[in-house]
């Protein structure tokens, strides 16, 4: 974990993060040491896949810090809690052109993060590509409203010139998500996004 990377969440924030994480410690907690089905590596071992993430702080009170994994390449992004559909998700906050054009370029893992979240304060319009982007992706489109505008599945650009990723139709749209492959899923037509910034 890189030190110099912390970021301090509003109490809400703090509080819609920490149930999910009560929850998975609890289910992890379960797994006995003598289990040979736990995934947990035995000491001294080390997954080499995985890239080193930096902490973000959060806290349920003044005295309990909790964190969550964030990739290095996103320390400078904003994490939010953003209700999509029936679920909350924690999402790197891409709301500025130098955090937009830069998005999952080089990530390797999304450690904690369901994704990232690209918000414009006016409608956009044109195609994501996969330029520099090592991970496979999947995205979907939101219209001004929160309403769905369309999805696709990328793959990382291996050569020049790299294609483009629009909603079908090209409408424009508000916000976009990109996520791990098949975690996005279950949204369809019907669901909507909620976020202010």
């Amino acid at each position: 974990m890189l030190s110099g990377h912390r970021r301090t969440l509003p109490p809400m924030r703090r509080l819609s993060l920490l149930i999910p994480i009560v929850l998975v410690a609890a289910a992890c907690s379960s797994a006995s040491a003598d289990d040979p089905t736990s995934t947990t590596p035995p000491p001294g071992d080390s997954d080499a896949t995985t890239s080193p993430t930096s902490t973000v702080p959060t806290t349920t009170d003044s005295t309990t810090p909790e964190a969550v994994a964030v990739p290095p390449q996103l320390a400078d992004h904003d994490l939010d809690m953003v209700v999509v559909g029936d679920r909350l998700l924690l999402l790197a906050i891409a709301d500025s052109p130098s955090l937009r054009a830069q998005g999952l370029m080089e990530v390797t893992e999304l450690g904690d993060l369901d994704g990232m979240l690209f918000h414009w304060r006016h409608e956009a319009n044109g195609g994501f590509w996969m330029k520099n982007t090592v991970i496979p992706l999947d995205i979907v489109w939101f219209n001004e409203d929160g309403t769905y505008a369309g999805r696709a599945s990328m793959v990382p650009c291996e050569s020049d010139p790299c294609p483009t990723y629009n909603p079908e139709g090209d409408p424009d749209y508000r916000f976009a998500i990109e996520a791990r492959p098949g975690d996005l899923d279950w949204i369809d037509e019907s669901t909507v996004i909620a976020y202010t910034d």
